[in-house]
């Protein structure tokens, strides 16, 4: 059953909190324990500190399952100037941004911050839900070949779509950042979440081979 998004309000801020993608990565906690404890109820607090150590510690959630909008003044966390994919080591894709992500049961999602899974084991794909943990999904994050194709980019917008049985395909200005700290840039390319491919994070089709099922 999906969980019911939680929201918690204080005077200037309101914070959210999506159950679903949550991976307790625990910035939140370890940022502000006094506003994010997970052994009291309510687990947010946001009255306990100022609305901008709030946003400031929201916004190091890798996953987008916390969010936060200040309610005495507009703040977007759109209005990011780079477009980024971290690869974690035998974990998900961190992906930061101007992010719009097309889902296959037809919603599109505009968010700044998105844990998306390429171990091919997650129960909530295209988002990462820690299976690759259970699994131990056995990848050191590096980036090898540069597989991004540098097109030139209409906008700024990092277009995210998962292909039914197949890859995440990006297509807008990104930057890919492995464990090995090498940088690769480009506009368009397509990622592993199979977990199979020999070229991550890249795919290199190996999900047609083990018969991928996404969805």
């Amino acid at each position: 059953m999906r969980q019911r998004l939680q929201r918690y309000d204080a005077e200037g801020i309101s914070v959210t909190f999506e159950p679903a993608r949550c991976i307790h990565a625990a910035e939140c906690v370890r940022g502000l324990p006094e506003v994010f404890d997970p052994q009291r109820r309510p687990w947010v607090e946001p009255e306990r500190a100022a609305n901008e150590a709030i946003a400031d510690v929201v916004r190091r959630c890798p996953t987008g399952a916390l969010k936060f909008e200040l309610t005495q003044r507009v703040e977007s966390e759109l209005a990011l100037t780079v477009n980024s994919v971290e690869v974690r080591p035998r974990g998900p894709l961190y992906v930061r941004g101007e992010l719009e992500i097309s889902l296959p049961d037809g919603r599109t999602l505009r968010e700044p911050r998105m844990a998306l899974c390429r171990c091919g084991a997650s129960e909530n794909k295209p988002f990462c839900d820690n299976s690759h943990i259970r699994i131990e999904f056995d990848d050191a994050g590096a980036c090898g070949e540069n597989r991004l194709a540098s097109e030139g980019a209409e906008s700024r917008t990092l277009r995210l779509r998962a292909a039914p049985g197949g890859p995440l395909l990006v297509n807008g200005p990104v930057e890919i950042r492995g464990s090995d700290d090498e940088l690769q840039c480009g506009e368009k390319g397509a990622l592993c979440r199979c977990g199979a491919s020999e070229a991550k994070p890249y795919c290199d089709g190996s999900h047609r081979a083990i018969g991928f099922e996404a969805e």
